[in-house]
């Protein structure tokens, strides 16, 4: 039996597949090809050498969600809301994230206002009905968004989350009105309250969903056409997988699908090396992105905005709580209007790439800085089967940075990769510092094409004393979607104190929220229920989610409740107010199908590492470079010791071990390093 799984990027597509009677992995990496991604995935397979009628399983990840937003390239979407409604939407929230921005520019509605039409009907915040919806005025809206060319409509009635009746007349009358039209229902997306967060999760899925639900087809048909015979699953951004029959009807959950791979792998293999608190760094060609894993398990975020703060799209839907910026190999070195060196966001990409890649790139990126560093070797790029331009390089950063500052070439490259580790390192710093845990108490994981290259000066800027380069570093996402199980988070709201509330009608909406969690599961017989409960003290507007189980849920166990609520109060905060009252304000229920394990090969022992030859590569100074061993990973054997400076080179990635950074290799083949002065 053969398991794949596939991971699009925004420069390399990345595929991995494990042999479960052979034990053994298969892997190939080939450019993306944003003009048709699809084909990527079918050039990987090709170079693979896989048999693809013996391919069991086929997990994928994809950008295609959430570019689609980015790029403003969905769907010409209508919105239908409860009279009085119409401008939620386009006023969204009355914050100013930016306060001395002159420029500051807001959200922009993915549907016009001409787009946006009321129908009379109106539920109280209860359930009960107030007023009874209007035929006609549904008609009205529909045709008005029929005669507009709307290819897609979201609905969004007031306090649908608690009632969805009215909802579901008026997407049946949509339905047989405009057959061909994407349908996004709020309570089927996201039943709870906050009606802008609610609006813009049920516009984004809609806006997206001709787009995606066309991929997925467009990937099914590819596929079954190579002899492809397996199941498809989809990876979401809750860290789980789905059909792609839920991928359709809810694209607006795999927005984030291809990073929380790697996150995923990291918690399970942190588990295998008896490390539970670990943070996951993944740089790849467009971005480099952060997440912390505490206690074995990543952390959940209830909600996220598509684009930024400032000015993105709400997406109120479980994720994995992700911080990613604009630092990739491919990010652009450019020079600002007052002379300063900058770094990112923006990427070469695929096409036209790094100038080294010698595919048109004419914009110095960090990976042009690593080359002209000496940090990669031209003549080994991706295991040799890619030669780079390293004259190209240097001659790119000479013109266009280093010559402008009035720098030599090594400074300047030099220049650009420390701009880059400062603003990785933020990110770092960010899901660990600001959530209240010092990084310093975790292990940092390396993953991604360009994070091995990196990940031990960032180590060092944040005084974090270890650092675990796993197994297939520039494919971790792909191996991560191997493990991942499947899931499906549901989230409805459900208001009250704590100390009035009926665990009786509590335990009524679980089981009809677990009932449809484990319906929407592929393996239902193998799977687990958890339960949270968003909690807050009375007055306050935010919530945490309280970890419960089913038995003190049935025992209607209010004090357990509070004491843990307390307890991650205190943790958050450094305070708490026992004494104070709180109230419930959403339950969540996840649904996880669990896949049995792969067992993975171990590594055999050696004694001595013997390097390949030696470089001269710059690491601290720009002034003089360091005679660096290089060594070949596949040659490291468990148990075996070297000391940096040195090189280790794989296919795909490269590691860089700074002066007296010290590596271990595993038994199960990780390598684990001591960074040098903090251990």
């Amino acid at each position: 039996m053969i398991v794949v799984a596939i991971d699009i990027g925004g420069t390399f597509t990345d595929l991995i597949a494990f042999d479960t009677e052979a034990g053994r992995f298969l892997q190939a990496k080939c450019l993306t090809t944003p003009g048709n991604l699809v084909q990527g995935i079918i050039d990987c397979l090709n170079k693979s050498g896989i048999i693809i009628g013996e391919i069991s399983e086929l997990i994928h990840g994809s950008t295609t969600a959430i570019n689609t937003l980015i790029e403003r390239k969905g769907a010409k979407t209508g919105l239908i809301v409860t009279r009085g409604t119409r401008d939620v939407y386009a006023i969204g929230r009355g914050n100013r994230p930016e306060a001395y921005n002159l420029f500051f520019r807001r959200h922009r509605p993915l549907v016009p206002r001409s787009l946006t039409r009321e129908i009379k009907g109106r539920l109280l915040a209860s359930g009960d009905q107030y007023e009874p919806l209007d035929a006609e005025s549904i008609n009205e809206a529909i045709s008005h968004l029929k005669a507009g060319g709307c290819e897609a409509v979201a609905v969004c009635l007031l306090h649908s989350y608690i009632n969805p009746e009215h909802e579901k007349n008026v997407g049946a009358a949509i339905s047989a009105q405009m057959p061909n039209a994407y349908l996004s229902l709020s309570h089927e997306i996201l039943r709870e309250y906050r009606e802008y967060e609610r609006m813009s999760t049920t516009v984004v899925n809609a806006y997206i969903g001709p787009t995606v639900g066309g991929y997925v087809s467009s990937l099914e048909s590819s596929l079954s056409k190579t002899g492809f015979e397996g199941n498809l699953s989809i990876m979401r951004s809750n860290g789980g997988v789905m059909t792609p029959a839920v991928a359709t009807c809810r694209p607006v959950a795999m927005m984030e699908s291809g990073p929380v791979g790697g996150i995923i792998a990291c918690a399970s293999f942190g588990k295998s090396l008896a490390l539970n608190d670990v943070i996951s760094f993944d740089m790849g060609g467009t971005t480099a992105k952060a997440s912390l894993i505490k206690d074995g398990e990543p952390t959940l975020a209830p909600g996220y905005y598509v684009g930024g703060y400032a000015s993105g799209d709400p997406v109120m839907l479980p994720m994995i709580d992700v911080v990613e910026v604009g630092a990739g190999g491919g990010s652009i070195a450019w020079i600002d209007e007052i002379g300063a060196l900058k770094v990112g966001p923006t990427s070469a990409g695929a096409a036209p790439g790094p100038i080294c890649y010698r595919n048109g790139g004419v914009e110095p990126t960090i990976t042009d800085a690593n080359i002209v560093l000496g940090r990669l070797d031209p003549e080994n790029f991706l295991g040799g089967t890619m030669q780079l331009d390293a004259e190209g390089a240097r001659k790119g950063i000479e013109q266009i940075i280093a010559r402008p500052l009035g720098m030599d070439v090594i400074a300047a490259a030099k220049a650009i990769i420390d701009i880059a580790v400062s603003k990785m390192s933020l990110a770092v710093r960010e899901v660990s510092v600001e959530k209240g845990y010092d990084p310093r108490d975790f292990a940092l994981f390396a993953s991604g094409g360009a994070g091995p290259l990196h990940v031990l000066a960032i180590a060092r800027e944040l005084y974090i004393p270890k650092v675990i380069i796993p197994l297939f570093p520039s494919h971790f996402s792909a191996l991560g979607m191997l493990l991942a199980d499947e899931r499906h988070d549901f989230v409805r709201t459900f208001y009250s104190d704590l100390d009035d509330m009926s665990f009786q009608r509590l335990m009524e909406v679980k089981t009809e929220m677990a009932s449809e969690a484990t319906g929407s599961l592929r393996m239902a017989a193998n799977s687990d229920v958890h339960v949270h409960l968003d909690i807050r003290y009375i007055g306050q507007e935010f919530t945490l989610a309280v970890p419960v189980d089913d038995e003190a849920l049935k025992r209607g166990d209010r004090n357990t409740i509070r004491r843990s609520f307390d307890a991650l109060y205190e943790h958050r905060y450094q305070h708490s107010s026992p004494e104070e009252p709180v109230e419930v304000v959403n339950v969540r229920v996840a649904a996880i199908g669990k896949k049995a394990p792969l067992v993975f090969p171990r590594v055999c022992s050696g004694i001595e590492a013997k390097p390949l030859h030696f470089r001269r590569v710059y690491l601290d100074h720009a002034r003089t470079p360091a005679l660096c061993p290089v060594y070949e990973r596949e040659d490291l054997l468990a148990g075996m010791t070297l000391k940096g400076p040195a090189i280790i080179q794989e296919h795909g990635t490269t590691t860089v071990l700074f002066n007296d950074d010290l590596c271990t290799v595993a038994d199960t083949g990780e390598l684990i390093i001591s960074v040098g002065g903090l251990s």
